[in-house]
């Protein structure tokens, strides 16, 4: 499937691993709604991007709110081919601190945004993407959800993180299996060190040390190299119930 005349949803596409999603979708002649709860950003992004973009406001795990997205969706183009997950958030806490136990509400915070959320807006778009008429190889639709390294590697801190991005990792292949009567695939990208807005805050000795542990290339991956691999996928019809690491061979130490 080609980028080219394609509608993709996008959450979490105001910044980050989303925007540059967004970007590539646009400059590659595809539509890229953007879907995230700051108006400021995603405004801002649509304004710089032009006709070719949309900014819906939405929280994923709202059910109304993403069933509104699809419907305005399939009112103003008539169709939804892609949908790329990259809505998240990320905290660190220890199941057991001097603070004490790690808390209840924080982890089912992160399950609720990072993995219920995912399969909430999965769940609402593959009934518009079964609708659309098949292209010559039967494809109706590309599902890419965002795990991460630490499903597989997860550091000391991350147990609700780990646990969120293993979800999404699991869940890839049962619903791939799944959706494939209906001509829709599904995959996950692992990203391991990103410079994306949670590294942006860290003086730029501490990015360069993180960079240095990433064996090659030695830095933190591009934005649009994520981007360019959900643009692989979408294009590459045998890609399909499968998470691929991006990672630049890093394998995460405890700490």
């Amino acid at each position: 499937m080609n980028l080219k005349n394609r509608v993709a949803l996008v959450t979490g596409g105001a910044s980050g691993l989303g925007e540059a999603t967004v970007r590539r979708i646009v400059s590659e002649g595809g539509m890229a709604v953007i879907v995230d709860l700051s108006e400021e950003k995603g405004e801002k992004l649509r304004a710089e991007l032009g006709e070719k973009t949309v900014f819906l406001r939405a929280d994923v795990t709202d059910e109304t709110e993403v069933k509104q997205v699809v419907q305005q969706i399939g009112d103003r183009f008539g169709q939804l081919d892609i949908l790329v997950n990259c809505a998240g958030i990320a905290i660190a806490e220890k199941v057991l601190s001097r603070k004490g136990s790690h808390a209840l509400s924080s982890f089912a915070k992160l399950i609720e945004v990072n993995l219920i959320g995912t399969f909430n807006v999965i769940r609402i778009t593959v009934e518009k993407m079964a609708a659309n008429r098949p292209n010559e190889e039967g494809e109706r639709g590309v599902i890419v959800n965002t795990a991460s390294v630490a499903a597989f590697e997860g550091q000391i801190g991350q147990a609700a993180y780990s646990a969120s991005k293993g979800g999404i990792a699991a869940m890839t292949l049962p619903i791939a299996r799944e959706l494939a009567r209906y001509g829709i695939r599904v995959m996950a990208i692992a990203p391991g060190l990103f410079d994306t807005p949670l590294f942006a805050s860290l003086p730029e000795e501490a990015r360069d040390s993180l960079g240095k542990m990433v064996p090659f290339p030695s830095r933190l991956g591009l934005p649009d190299e994520f981007a360019r691999l959900v643009q692989s996928i979408v294009e590459n019809p045998m890609l399909n119930g499968e998470t691929i690491r991006l990672d630049g061979a890093i394998r995460m130490q405890p700490k």
